[in-house]
């Protein structure tokens, strides 16, 4: 369904937490399946947010200390509910979760040597991955349609900046911040003498 149609109405307190804590409690594999379950849930389920929105959110996250999904959490939050909203999604995110972990950590230790538990472990690898490539894939949808309003230019550059930190990354070993900042410099450089363009028409998938 295209995310630019009708949305839902705004959740209220109780449902955006169980939202949440659904979310919650699905996480397994890390942080890309947290985020595939929450681009699904509020991109392609509920409609209370574009991809351009969301990506425009996560860079915001990328871009700031600290565990990246607690801040994309808080910007949801506060865009769905206000203060409060802030509130009920860190607790309905972070309670179930927690409370999983700290079990599982008592308890692994007994069972790790357990030839089906380290066929789990295996198998999720493969899985997280597959998961990962998707939540990629959602990331670069916005950028291609983006390219293809704004012409090759925009698409080389971003290209070129996507196979820079790439290789930053792999061959040169950089670290995770020199990367951004030298992402942030080829942005200023390819980027700053264009207009800027908005990731959404006026009102056009806007709930606030």
């Amino acid at each position: 369904m295209s995310s630019t149609s009708l949305q839902d109405p705004q959740p209220g307190k109780w449902l955006l937490f169980r939202i949440w804590v659904g979310i919650g409690l699905q996480s397994f594999g890390g942080g890309a399946s947290t985020q595939f379950l929450i681009q699904h849930t509020f991109i392609d389920r509920h409609r209370w947010m574009t991809m351009e929105e969301y990506t425009h959110l996560w860079n915001l996250c990328v871009l700031t200390p600290g565990i990246n999904l607690v801040a994309l959490t808080v910007l949801i939050g506060k865009k769905l509910g206000g203060a409060w909203g802030i509130v009920i999604s860190l607790v309905g995110l972070l309670l179930p979760s927690a409370a999983i972990t700290c079990a599982l950590a008592a308890t692994f230790q007994r069972i790790e040597h357990i030839a089906a538990v380290q066929a789990v472990l295996q198998g999720i690898i493969p899985a997280t991955g597959g998961i990962m490539l998707l939540v990629g894939v959602n990331y670069l949808r916005p950028l291609i349609r983006r390219g293809l309003k704004e012409g090759v230019l925009f698409m080389l550059a971003s290209g070129v900046i996507i196979v820079a930190c790439a290789l930053g990354v792999i061959l040169l070993k950089l670290s995770v911040i020199v990367v951004i900042l030298a992402a942030v410099l080829l942005g200023v450089i390819f980027f700053s003498s264009r207009p800027a363009t908005p990731l959404l028409k006026e009102g056009e998938g806007s709930n606030d």
